[in-house]
């Protein structure tokens, strides 16, 4: 579970610096944040489970977890397709050393 918690918010992180045009590597959506609360709801019901659903949601994010060296190459060799040479190597540089 916790694997496949961790996977899912890799997929989020990388498919979200793909759509943005900024190098900011931790993001918590509302359709994530929606997911989450979702689950962590899955026992209650009718107004206990409306009171919950509220609370979390407005709720701000918990911190995200940092992206690992191989997540951010990952990440960071996405958003450079179609740079090259000097381009592609200070962007790259730049992207790897954000911290987050």
């Amino acid at each position: 579970m916790i694997i496949r918690a961790t996977a899912l918010a890799a997929v989020i992180a990388v498919s979200s610096l793909t759509i943005s045009a900024s190098p900011a590597f931790a993001a918590n959506t509302q359709q994530s944040k929606m997911t989450d609360c979702n689950k962590q709801a899955a026992d209650k019901k009718g107004d206990e489970r409306k009171a919950f659903m509220k609370s979390c949601l407005s709720s701000s994010a918990p911190a995200a977890a940092p992206m690992t060296q191989q997540e951010k190459m990952t990440a960071c060799n996405g958003q450079a397709s179609g740079k090259k040479g000097d381009d592609r190597k200070a962007f790259m540089k730049s992207c790897l050393s954000n911290k987050g």
